[in-house]
């Protein structure tokens, strides 16, 4: 690597990751104005805690990342099965785009299809439509992920199953699914990233009592930043990394012999 590439990515990483790094500073900033540095201080995080509003949304956001994760796992793996595992069949290409679509379609276009379905079939925006939403988006990464482990397993295994009387049921729980567990985690708590940073699909499909964490930090933003949304930001962006670094570890770890 020369100096020129050395300094080009140098370069790249602190235009994306600086001024991260400078709101996480400025969450424990003790003076009450964001661009006047008054010293050391956790104040705001105390803040942030009897902050009733902010609260309520931090746990509608986490209900609604958990309950769609759970969702989107689940239906990511049976996909990523249908597709790796019964070879082709009649509308798999179909299917292929069904999954991977919501992964390249804009944020916007998904919140906008599913609110005007949802006002179709006469759903109430809630917490409901929420998750569906948020299940919706998640699910074609966890196939991604799940299908990627699944195309590095040696089928032979699930073949010598087969061949010792093992019906397709317990060949599935016993052999391939162990074998899949780190990308299935790694794919959930991908999704479950995925939710909890979300802003744009959850403005179209949330409703009165279904606001989350990015929507008030939005919406309080717009008034003007204080040190109590960098604290906010610092904590959301915290569970984001920690989730995101765990799955990428469940992912380069092998499966159980």
């Amino acid at each position: 690597m020369t100096w020129v590439t050395r300094t080009a990515l140098w370069a790249g990483l602190g235009f994306l990751y600086a001024p991260i790094l400078v709101l996480i500073a400025y969450s424990f900033n003790a003076s009450p104005l964001v661009t006047v540095w008054g010293g050391v201080s956790t104040r705001w995080y105390g803040v942030l805690l009897s902050d009733a509003q902010l609260m309520a949304a931090a746990w509608v956001s986490f209900k609604v990342a958990v309950l769609a994760s759970l969702i989107a796992t689940s239906l990511g793996t049976l996909a990523a099965l249908a597709l790796e595992r019964h070879g082709r069949f009649r509308g798999r290409t179909m299917f292929t785009g069904l999954i991977l679509g919501p992964i390249v379609m804009p944020e916007v276009m998904i919140g906008l299809s599913l609110l005007l379905m949802f006002i179709g079939i006469g759903l109430d925006r809630g917490l409901i439509t929420l998750i569906i939403a948020h299940a919706t988006f998640c699910t074609g990464f966890v196939a991604v992920v799940v299908a990627a482990r699944l195309r590095g397993l040696d089928r032979s295994l699930d073949e010598a199953a087969a061949d010792l009387g093992a019906g397709p049921w317990r060949v599935l729980t016993t052999i391939t699914l162990p074998l899949l567990a780190p990308a299935v985690a790694a794919g959930g708590l991908l999704a479950f990233s995925l939710s909890l940073d979300d802003l744009v699909i959850a403005s179209f499909v949330s409703g009165p009592g279904s606001t989350t964490l990015p929507m008030r930090l939005y919406s309080q933003v717009r008034l003007g930043v204080n040190p109590e949304i960098n604290a906010a930001s610092t904590l959301l962006i915290g569970f984001v990394s920690a989730a995101v670094l765990l799955a990428s570890w469940l992912t380069a770890r092998r499966g159980p012999r």
